[in-house]
């Protein structure tokens, strides 16, 4: 593997990045030997310790509504899954989410939800506003692709950071996969850098192991990392829902699995790319391993765990993909069972809102 004395950017006068040319990025995509995988997974579990030290910080997840009205391809809250019975929380319902939180000495709370129009902006700003004032916990919002206008909005109300992966840079596979709305079509890598400009942290990510995704793509994905210099990073496997177009394929040929070591690859790499990037081992990682999902992830890059909030009778309608990582039902026992995990493997659950760290 290309090893420097010091990040290659800082060398170029600009941000610290570790990450190889893209030619090496595509062997380290397709490498098999776990002799050689064990130098990238120490490699990025080094940059992970300079840049981000020991601490993992729990971002509490709070599942707002699982109405939406697009029809990507992948998704079980598409608008197209017509037997989902659908919910939307109340604000006070979110209020008492983050209340739990900080209970739990949590730093940061995610608001997410499918692209649901009737969450209004006032509505949104007015909890952010009302978790800020109640709880003063950094607020990350996962709400879709939404105007400029609404992303200004909630930033004026306190929001924090905003989650929109862009999910593959291959245009020809986002467009089969991800139908846009009539008459509303935007460019995802646009809506991050208005959020960039609006002074919000900025988190994006990709799926891993999409049917009809090369490995060329996904070294796309992987510089796209570091020319966008995300202040988050999200990487999860690809996991079929079987009611939704791609669900169908399950059994169709891939060219890149969507496998538990394909995914870590990819988050080490993110991590060399990205080495500030706050980047969650995802509940989808955890989905494919559920005894050492989480930390496999943690060991290879990753500094971030989202434990899920949402109340029991919302949490299993919200059906991204089938049987998501979770064996309790309370967010009291989640919450318990994240922190044995990170004690585990010899690292401390953090505290304060674990913004990114920007070298100086």
């Amino acid at each position: 593997m290309t090893r420097a004395d010091e990040p290659l950017a800082s060398r170029a006068g600009s941000r610290p990045t570790y990450l190889p040319p893209a030619v090496e990025v595509a062997r380290w995509l397709q490498e098999r030997d776990p002799l050689r995988l064990k130098q990238l997974w120490a490699r990025a579990d080094e940059v992970r310790q300079q840049y981000v030290g020991a601490d993992v910080h729990l971002r509490g997840l709070v599942e707002v509504s699982n109405h939406c009205v697009r029809q990507c391809h992948y998704c079980g809250l598409r608008a197209g899954h017509r037997t989902l019975p659908r919910y939307r929380m109340s604000a006070d319902e979110v209020l008492a989410c983050a209340r739990q939180a900080r209970a739990f000495g949590f730093g940061t709370v995610v608001l997410q939800a499918g692209e649901d129009p009737v969450l209004r902006s006032d509505w949104i700003s007015e909890v952010v506003r009302r978790v800020k004032a109640t709880t003063g916990l950094a607020v990350t919002l996962s709400l879709g692709e939404r105007t400029r206008e609404e992303l200004e909005a909630w930033r004026e109300a306190g929001a924090d950071r905003y989650l929109l992966r862009f999910e593959t840079s291959d245009s020809r596979l986002f467009r089969a996969i991800h139908p846009s709305r009539a008459g509303q079509a935007r460019s995802r890598l646009r809506c991050l850098g208005e959020l960039r400009s609006l002074g919000y942290e900025v988190g994006s990510g990709v799926m891993v192991g999409l049917p009809g995704q090369s490995y060329a793509s996904l070294v796309d994905d992987v510089m796209l990392f570091r020319e966008y210099d995300l202040d988050m990073v999200a990487i999860g496997p690809f996991v079929v829902h079987p009611d939704t177009p791609l669900g169908s394929l399950e059994r169709g040929p891939r060219e890149v699995p969507a496998d538990e070591l394909m995914t870590t690859i990819v988050v080490a790499l993110a991590r060399l790319a990205c080495p500030q990037a706050n980047i969650p081992s995802t509940t989808a990682l955890a989905t494919l391993n559920l005894t050492q999902g989480h930390e496999l992830g943690l060991c290879r890059g990753a500094n971030v765990v989202m434990p899920n909030l949402t109340p029991a009778r919302y949490r299993r309608l919200y059906d991204i993909y089938p049987s998501k990582a979770c064996l309790f039902e309370t967010a009291e026992q989640c919450a318990a069972c994240v922190r044995r995990r990170v004690e585990s493997i010899g690292r401390r659950v953090g505290t304060g809102p674990g913004g990114r760290r920007r070298a100086a």
